[in-house]
Parts: C-alpha cells; structure tokens; sequence
C-alpha cells in the first residue's frame, strides 16, 4: 500500500517536473521572441518637419539593438506618389546596414525629395529596417508641405563692402524680407561714426524712410545711402544697420573702406587776389594754405612766378607738415622791378608737395611812385611861370 502511494507520489512529481520544465521552455522561447522583436530600433532626431515644395531634405538615421548583432535590410515601406528618396551610407545608396549589439549603434542617411507641384499638406514617409521574421522596426516621417516656410527673416546685402575717398557718397543696394506668417512693421535704424549720415529708401523711389511694412513672405530691395565726413581719415568703417519689428531683430554690417585724399587750396584770408604796389616796392601779401585732405601733408614748399625783373620771397618757404584740416599762412614779399611802368601785372603763388599742390594768381597793379607826381607838379609849375615871365617882358611891346 504505501509502495502503491510511493509511487503515485513520484508519478505525480515527476508529472509536475516535466509541466514545469515546458511552461519554463514556453516562456523563454516567448522571452527570445519578444526581445528580437524588441531590439531593434531605427530612429531620427527630427522626424516631423516643415518644408516648402521642391526642398530636398535629409534625415540622419541612428539604429541600435539590445538583441543579438544583425544586418537589418532597409527599405520604403511608403511615400507618397511623385515623391522620391534613398538611403545612402558614406557616398553610396544602401539596402542593408549592420546593428551591433549593446550600446553601439549604427546610422545611415535618408535623402528626400518634394516634387515642386506638391500641394500645401501633411504627407508621412514609412521607413523600415527588417532582420528577418519579428526582428524589425518602422520609421514615420510626419512632412507639413506649406508655400511658406516660417522662419528668421534677413536683411543683407549683396555687396556688403566698398571702397572710396574722403567726400565720396557710398550707395549700397539691400534686401529686407519678412519670412513669417505675419505682416511685419520694421523700424529702420544705423549706428555709425560721428559726423556720418546713413539713410534708408526703398528701391525705384526717391524719399527715405524710416520704417517699412512687409506682408508676410514679402521682401523690398532698400538702398542705403551712406556719407562720411569730407575731412574723414583714411581707413575701414563698419555701419551696423538694423531692421526692428515687434518679433524679430534683423541686422547687417556694411563697410567702408575709405583711402587717402590729397587736397590743398592756396588763397588769402579775406579772398582776395589783388593787391597794389610801387616800382622798386616791396609789398606783403598773407597767404592761407589749407590742406583739405584726410591725410597730413609734409615738405610743402612755395614758389612764385612773377615779370622780369621782379622779386618774391617768402617767410617761410618750405611747410614741414599741414595736419589734415588745418591751414598755416605764410607771408609773401612782392617787389616788382625799378623799371616797372605804371599798369596792372600778374603774380602766380604756387604751393605744393610731392603728393598735391595749388595755385593762385595775383592781380599786381604797379602805381605811379608819389615823387615822381611832385616833380610833375613842380615841372608844370616852372614851365607856367616862364611862360607868365615871357608874356610880361614881351608882351607891352
């Protein structure tokens, strides 16, 4: 009897044994299933995106893999009609890539391309990556097709760099867009040197502006009229100008390289260019040489050219250095000849350097020496009195 139960005891344990033994099999054939199913996994960092019609895009592809390594086939699961796209890895198209196991992972590149008649829409692209029966992963793609692209606006130009002298007018041509979905009211502004003048009009128009309104995916060309100084030295200047709404700040540099100028100007204080003098006289004249270039000027020398005969000398002949903007005066010793006739003659004054010079011409009038008038009188006074003695002694007769 208690050999019977010994046995049926046995039995029956070894019965349970064995039902163990296969839910324990089941299920780690289960678990194996579910973890190559569950393995592998394809993904991108962005995979909604908005774009216009006839963009090529690219999205990066990162695979990983807890399972067991595997080459993993890839494909287009789906794409809307007329569309077109690849997988490439390195320079070449792929269809299968290798997922290692762990932490490693591997990626690859899906090149997208929009048709230009797409129309305004949400379209999805399914990607897979398959390594045989339940191992395998999908990959939507969420595309928001719009005419309009929202975005950051500009303002730039094309020629953003230009180069002049001193008193030169630079004009720059300038492009403002509006690239979101609203109107835009910009307030037009430039931070530049002292003394300079910056100003905004729109392009084919002839009043500047301070502000411009855009619609929304609206651009208008602008020229931006910039003026230096005319005593400006020479050098490179930025002027940052900006493009202000409620929502954005646009901005862009302009520069301006400015190069030497020589300028010199020979004259008088008062202007005039005339003086009057005497025979064998020696008369002063003021000059003002002013250097009206944006660069010092060294080693001004001056010279004259007058009649024969004549002399002209000056305080100081040579000018070591005229800063540019300032103006020195010199003083000019003018003595015409002792045989100079009484009329009007012509004195240039010349003042220059190796890089400029000016000129002016002096209007001399040569005056009849105040001696020579009183002998005249006296002269005329002696032949009255001869001929008054003449008619007294001949004159009763």
């Amino acid at each position: 009897m208690k050999e019977n139960g010994l046995k049926r005891w046995k039995w029956k344990s070894l019965r349970i044994m064995a039902a163990g033994g296969v839910m324990a099999a089941f299920l780690a054939g289960g678990a194996m299933t579910a973890g190559a199913a569950g393995g592998l996994d394809m993904y991108t960092e962005y995979p909604g995106m908005t774009a216009k019609a006839g963009d090529d895009l690219t999205f990066n592809l990162d695979f990983s893999n807890s399972g067991a390594g595997c080459d993993a086939s890839l494909s287009v699961q789906s794409m809307p009609e007329g569309w077109s796209g690849y997988i490439s890895g390195g320079s070449s198209r792929i269809s299968q890539i290798h997922v290692p196991t762990g932490t490693d992972t591997a990626s690859a590149v899906f090149q997208l391309e929009i048709p230009a008649d797409t129309a305004d829409g949400s379209y999805q692209v399914v990607l897979e990556a398959r390594a045989g029966g339940e191992v395998y992963d999908t990959l939507t793609l969420n595309l928001d097709v719009n005419e309009l692209e929202v975005s950051q606006g500009d303002f730039s130009s094309e020629y953003p760099e230009q180069e002049g002298t001193a008193g030169t007018s630079f004009s720059f041509n300038a492009t403002l867009i509006n690239n979101s979905a609203a109107t835009q009211s910009y307030s037009l502004s430039a931070e530049s040197p002292d003394g300079w003048q910056v100003s905004f009009t729109p392009s084919g128009e002839s009043s500047q502006v301070a502000s411009i309104q855009l619609d929304p995916a609206a651009s208008q060309g602008l020229t931006v009229k910039v003026v230096p100084p005319d005593n400006v030295a020479a050098g490179e200047y930025t002027i940052h100008c900006s493009a202000i709404s409620g929502s954005e700040t646009l901005g862009m540099d302009l520069t301006v390289k400015v190069t030497e100028k020589y300028d010199l100007s020979l004259s008088t204080p008062d202007g005039r260019l005339s003086f009057d003098t005497h025979a064998n006289e020696e008369s002063d004249v003021t000059l003002s040489i002013t250097n009206n270039s944006n660069v010092a000027v060294e080693n001004v020398n001056l010279t004259a050219s007058a009649p024969s005969d004549w002399n002209v000398s000056f305080d100081t002949p040579t000018i070591d250095v005229i800063e540019a903007g300032a103006t020195v005066e010199v003083t000019a010793h003018v003595t015409p000849s002792d045989q100079a006739l009484t009329g009007d003659y012509v004195v240039t004054m010349n003042a220059g350097c190796s890089a400029v010079s000016d000129s002016a011409d002096f209007r001399v009038t040569v005056e009849t020496s105040m001696l020579w008038g009183v002998v005249a009188v006296a002269v005329i006074a002696a032949l009255l009195a001869g001929i008054g003695y003449v008619f007294r002694k001949y004159g009763r007769r």
